[in-house]
């Protein structure tokens, strides 16, 4: 959940994998690179194919926004070369073999030795697992179909053991030649289909595509106690304008939920659904820090369709309980507040959402910050909903260093709105500037409306923070 997952990066996974399968032969190469292109690297373009994303994030509180152009513009113009070169990884030849890679309708030509083999498809991929293949030689003859059976297929999630489908299902797939089921031998992930091929021959395949739970090593901490979705090739998410009031990351999915599918043709230009049933969660300022909700649908789309519709939450690993999910916040003070700042962005929203980093270069949470200012002051401002008496602070910075351009600032001050005039507070302990750790300050309580923390950046470097409570 803290990986880059850049577009190019997709694209570039995609490149290295078609390489691989061409100096090996093996159908497991051709499983990363399916599910990088109908997952992370199709969600790098909008459906309206004029809008990108860099970065491709499993998460997100609604920061994240395609855009049409950025200022390093690798994304965009790779996102264009690439989409016109999918063709040439649908077959592959070699000698007297023919590979079926992907299940995409189209009609192409292959040289297999000294033969030019038409070949036509008809897939629906991925939203169901039948294909159909007519088989055209130049003329009749012997040599090798090799089909490939796809690794969600026979229950292997992804090459490897890094990630694993929760149970194991007997539901088998059939390959047929003209209309005769036969079982092939299976050679690197491909069933062997070795006869005299005529004009008009036709191999079908049936994949079978259930709804599956994927489970990730316990070794991978960010997703420990959650699951991902997954149906045929795609991954699904989570997105804000299909669950209740837009909120997802505070859902809860009990470990056993059944799940549907259903096909929605109007929903995002036709669409394969995923529902099930979770429970969204909240802070407490009460006994009980997490408290519950009753049970409600959740709905999923397939995650390289999410923020077509909007910037909004998402979720690809769904939380199973409630210590792994994130609460809607407790209506503090400061969560109450309305937030401003010298620079105005939706990471704004981290100043008040109640989670607390593991210190302060998180990238797994959300942070503000002023990047790519320095030397400067900033501020920020909470305008409350109802004038509060207060206290009491407590700030956590971000900083990413040493790569990074955001280190801890060089000092701050806390101000009150009195009247019309901002003044400082009065303070009974000394500021502080910390790494990996909060600054608190108690100061001589005020009555107020809003309040404001000023920051002086560094000569050097920018800042950022990742959350302010006020008491």
């Amino acid at each position: 959940m803290t990986a880059y997952c850049e577009t190019c990066a997709s694209i570039g996974n995609i490149f290295t994998n078609h390489r691989l399968f061409l100096l090996h032969g093996e159908g497991k190469y051709i499983d990363i690179l399916e599910k990088t292109l109908y997952n992370s690297m199709l969600s790098g373009v909008s459906l309206s194919a004029d809008r990108f994303f860099y970065p491709n994030p499993l998460e997100s509180e609604g920061q994240h926004e395609r855009q049409a152009w950025f200022g390093c513009a690798c994304c965009p113009s790779n996102v264009a070369r690439f989409v016109p070169a999918i063709p040439g990884y649908i077959y592959a030849s070699a000698a007297d073999e023919l590979y079926v890679n992907l299940y995409i309708s189209n009609s192409a030509e292959v040289e297999v030795g000294n033969n030019t083999v038409s070949i036509t498809q008809k897939a629906s991929f991925p939203w169901d697992g039948i294909a159909e293949l007519v088989i055209d030689p130049s003329r009749n003859g012997k040599f090798r179909i090799k089909v490939r059976v796809p690794g969600w297929a026979v229950n292997e999630a992804i090459p490897g053991n890094l990630y694993r489908f929760d149970d194991q299902i007997d539901e088998g797939y059939s390959i047929t030649v003209n209309g005769e089921t036969h079982k092939f031998p299976i050679e690197n992930g491909y069933a062997v289909i070795n006869r005299r091929w005529e004009k008009g021959d036709r191999i079908g395949v049936d994949f079978p595509m259930p709804v599956r739970i994927i489970t990730a090593d316990e070794r991978v901490e960010a997703d420990r106690d959650k699951i991902a979705v997954q149906r045929g090739p795609v991954i699904y998410c989570a997105e804000w304008p299909d669950n209740n009031t837009g909120n997802v990351l505070n859902l809860v999915v009990r470990k056993g939920s059944e799940f549907t599918t259903e096909f929605i043709p109007d929903l995002l230009g036709g669409t394969q659904i995923i529902k099930t049933k979770g429970i969204q969660t909240k802070r407490s300022q009460g006994k009980e820090p997490i408290l519950l909700a009753e049970e409600e649908q959740v709905t999923l789309i397939p995650y390289g369709l999410w923020n077509n519709r909007g910037p909004g939450q998402m979720m690809v690993w769904l939380p199973v309980t409630p210590e792994s999910a994130r609460p809607l916040p407790a209506p503090t003070i400061a969560y109450r507040s309305i937030v401003r700042a010298s620079k105005m962005t939706r990471a704004l929203s981290a100043l008040n959402d109640q989670q607390e980093p593991s210190g302060s270069n998180d990238r797994s949470i959300t942070y503000f910050h002023w990047w790519p200012d320095k030397d400067q002051w900033e501020f920020v401002q909470y305008d409350f909903d109802k004038p509060q008496t207060i206290s009491k602070t407590r700030i956590y910075w971000f900083d990413d260093g040493p790569e990074g351009g955001c280190r801890i600032p060089d000092e701050w001050e806390m101000l009150y709105l009195s009247g019309k005039t901002w003044k400082p507070v009065s303070a009974k302990s000394p500021y502080t500037v910390t790494k990996d750790n909060w600054d608190s300050l108690t100061f001589e309580p005020v009555r107020t409306s809003a309040v404001k923390i000023r920051v002086r950046l560094n000569k050097d470097f920018s800042a950022g923070i990742y959350e302010w409570i006020v008491e």
